[in-house]
């Protein structure tokens, strides 16, 4: 089986490390193409005003100069000798839950999997208060993450969809279990703005990440971290509203 790896936290990213271990355990004919950089945030973006450099490391593992969508779509058109069985992304250092996933480079590039007709996998490694830098943990992501891989390896994804998997932010011994649940929602929208002043004078402003309220109860990724479980979504790519979508054909006809 050919495994395709990528993330949004850069080719140098400790949850990628993390990723690659967790796929060797199911095959030996494990690639990397993931960004230079950290792109957090990136979304679904594709670069189209810029030339996109690709850099070679090692054997199968390469970088590109660009989005986590960039980094995906090189993978599959310029770097694999053939297209692969299996898109993993991440681990993200950090959630990605709710509707965070619209933002998530990490999400996005399973997404681009998913186009591509390719069986894709985000994971997302939620981090407490106290996670400064590197010092983050990916302990449950490494003991949960194959036990979680070998469940979904032989599973037929429905086209154009994918699976958002984030891990608790427990010891790997404290996470009870795993739960399938549906993607939640916030409360309100994204945090903080944080004003600060540069060493020249000029103000800067700089999106916080605030911890967002959500209303428990409705069974989603939100309830099953907040629990201890590992949640497992899956997510679909069309996102048309059929309720909305009737009324507006008897508008329009």
């Amino acid at each position: 089986m050919r495994i395709l790896l990528t993330n949004d936290d850069g080719i140098n990213a400790p949850g990628l490390n993390v990723l690659e271990r967790i796929a060797r355990q199911f095959s030996d004919d494990v690639w990397i193409c993931a960004p230079s950089e950290e792109q957090s945030g990136a979304g679904h973006s594709l670069t189209l005003t810029r030339p996109v450099r690709l850099h070679k490391h090692a054997e199968r593992r390469f970088s590109v100069s660009g989005t986590p969508t960039d980094a995906l779509t090189m993978g599959l058109k310029k770097v694999l000798p053939a297209p692969p069985d299996l898109i993993l992304s991440g681990v993200n250092r950090g959630a990605n839950l709710g509707d965070d996933v619209t933002y998530s480079g990490t999400v996005s590039a399973a997404i681009e999997g998913a186009l591509a007709g390719v069986r894709s996998i985000a994971f997302s490694q939620v981090y407490s208060k106290e996670g400064i830098g590197d010092e983050v943990s990916f302990a449950a992501a490494e003991e949960w993450g194959p036990k979680l891989l070998k469940s979904l390896i032989d599973v037929s994804f429905a086209p154009r969809t994918l699976v958002n998997v984030n891990f608790p932010a427990l010891a790997a011994n404290e996470v009870k279990g795993i739960r399938a649940v549906r993607q939640g929602f916030h409360d309100y929208a994204r945090g903080s703005v944080v004003e600060g002043m540069d060493p020249r004078g000029y103000r800067y402003f700089w999106f916080g990440l605030d911890g967002i309220e959500h209303t428990p109860g409705h069974d989603s990724d939100l309830e099953a971290i907040a629990d201890g479980y590992v949640s497992v979504t899956p997510l679909q790519l069309d996102l048309t509203h059929d309720a909305s979508l009737a009324m507006l054909k008897e508008r329009f006809g």
